[in-house]
């Protein structure tokens, strides 16, 4: 099922210099945790998305491959090593997400916002900020708002029907409300959605989520094939065509989105870049 996905060449240098920089500022990546099969693309290009407030997520997911646990205490010196960091790298656009922690009271919103405020004090770099539900607590959500990112992504990831056995701690109606909740409290603000498909989902559920996601002002959206970490995750249902991925993005677009990546490999911050301004 995997033999026809090919990854695209890549400069190993330059992959090893973004790795290696990484690795000394101990931080940690989405990329390397998620086992994201476009970082080799991604670091090779100078590019990574940082992920805040430690490797292990408090909620277990079927489909992520991130460490799920007890979370440990936050790194208070986290905000200014990436900071740093994407002024090394020279980055012009950053993407930064993070575990879920259902162990904070804000869910981390604090921790956000300390690093957006570090990396503007060093560098003009464009900020996308790829959030959790934050458990529900919209006054964390506004503090985050108030940070004023660039763009403010949250991922619907699977389609309401498939909350209950994928996401067992999320709600598909709380993802849809902190979304429009942006959108209500500063409505210039760039928002961002990510769906999976390939979990079992029909096309009209596809279709439903789209149209919510749309009456909710996303403005941009990504959408990609699922793929099974390891055996112990949830099973790929289906497998779609990069034909059945270009309609998706087309009936995406003809519902009013501003941007949308579609396709095998794409995750949601794949040339997150170019999608906000194309």
């Amino acid at each position: 099922m995997y033999k026809n996905i090919k990854i695209k060449p890549f400069d190993r240098r330059k992959y090893k210099e973004v790795h290696d920089l990484i690795h000394k500022n101990k931080l940690n990546t989405v990329c390397m945790e998620a086992n994201c099969p476009n970082r080799y693309e991604c670091f090779s290009q100078g590019t990574a998305t940082f992920m805040i407030l430690g490797d292990i997520c408090t909620r277990n997911c079927r489909y992520c491959n991130v460490s799920k646990g007890i979370a440990q205490p936050t790194n208070p010196d986290e905000p200014k090593a990436i900071a740093e960091t994407i002024k090394k790298m020279n980055l012009q656009y950053a993407v930064i997400t993070c575990v879920t922690r259902d162990d904070l009271e804000d869910g981390g919103a604090g921790h956000f916002c300390a690093v957006v405020e570090e990396i503007r004090k060093i560098s003009s770099c464009k900020i996308e900020l790829l959030i959790s539900d934050l458990n529900g607590n919209f006054a964390a959500l506004q503090q985050i708002i108030d940070s004023q990112p660039d763009v403010l992504n949250h991922n619907i990831e699977v389609v309401r029907d498939l909350f209950p056995g994928l996401r067992p701690k999320g709600g598909y109606q709380l993802s849809l409300d902190l979304l429009r909740r942006v959108k209500t409290a500063s409505a210039k603000m760039i928002t961002k959605s990510g769906l999976m498909v390939g979990l079992g989902e029909t096309q009209e559920q596809i279709v439903a989520t789209l149209q919510d996601l749309a009456a909710s002002q996303c403005d941009l959206l990504t959408i990609g094939q699922y793929l099974q970490p390891s055996p112990a995750h949830a099973k790929i249902a289906k497998f779609y065509s990069e034909v059945e991925f270009l309609e998706l993005k087309s009936i995406a677009l003809q519902m009013g989105f501003k941007g949308v990546e579609s396709g095998t490999l794409v995750r949601s911050s794949y040339h997150a870049k170019d999608l906000v301004a194309p």
